[in-house]
């Protein structure tokens, strides 16, 4: 039985593409929308999960990833 993972998932536009990035195992891909960035994400995160030995997850993984803003005074 398979299970599910929560991941964090970061997407910002670059130029005509939007790039998906995850923190949690710094796996990043591409695509020409937001959903298709996130789509493209997800399918890299599940041939990472299909390929990778354990100790090679256990390595990249990253249990606690905060997503914040902060205010930097500027000028």
């Amino acid at each position: 039985m398979k299970t599910t993972k929560q991941l964090t998932a970061i997407i910002e536009r670059e130029d005509d593409l939007y790039v998906a990035f995850c923190p949690d195992l710094d796996i990043a891909s591409q695509g020409k929308t937001v959903e298709a960035a996130r789509t493209n994400l997800i399918e890299a995160l599940q041939l990472f999960f299909e390929s990778a030995d354990r100790t090679e997850i256990d390595r990249r993984l990253r249990n606690e990833v905060f997503v914040t803003q902060v205010e930097v005074p500027v000028g």
